[in-house]
């Protein structure tokens, strides 16, 4: 598969909200980061048992399979503002509440297998629409959640929320099931 570089935007391309997760991105092309960083994220939690993906390291935290739930989520909205911008969308998109997404939804009920699988799927998905984008639409520009941004932004902006929750997981979570 063939595919265009995406450089990584400057960070004053990326609306406030996302600024956190722009700065755990790696200099240089992000379409790489796009292609395998799944593979690590998958990694921490594939080991795990159905009762350790519940788990919760506080009682107003989600679960690990419900950060599974919602990077699915987040990932099919980001690439839908993608593809938005990328056909010259000119109608502003919404925002959303991810934590109303996570609340709408029972990702404890699924398997840790079919969250993984589904997750999977996404990303194919994910790197399938931005390999197959011309260069120039890499700058096309539209309006989600108020803010103007970019087609590269967008792709930074999915490096980065996973890094994100991949910490996280880390951090938080694994390093409490590890001493449980």
């Amino acid at each position: 598969m063939s595919a265009v570089a995406i450089p990584r935007p400057a960070d004053t391309d990326v609306p406030p909200a996302f600024a956190a997760y722009l700065a755990k991105v790696p200099p240089g092309d992000v379409f790489p980061h796009l292609a395998r960083q799944l593979d690590d994220t998958l990694a921490l939690v594939s080991g795990l048992s159905e009762s350790e993906a519940a788990f919760r390291y506080a009682p107003d935290k989600w679960s690990i399979k419900q950060i599974l739930g919602h990077l699915i989520d987040c990932e099919r909205i980001f690439v839908y503002r993608a593809v938005s911008f990328a056909r010259k969308e000119a109608a502003p998109l919404p925002g959303f509440d991810e934590n109303a997404y996570v609340a709408a939804t029972d990702f404890d009920a699924r398997s840790l297998a079919s969250l993984i699988e589904e997750l999977r799927a996404v990303r194919a998905s994910t790197v399938a629409f931005f390999a197959g984008l011309p260069a120039e639409a890499l700058s096309r520009r539209g309006m989600a959640s108020g803010r103007e941004y970019d087609v590269k932004t967008v792709a930074a902006i999915i490096v980065g929320h996973e890094r994100h929750h991949r910490g996280v997981l880390s951090e938080r979570y694994l390093a409490q099931l590890k001493t449980r």
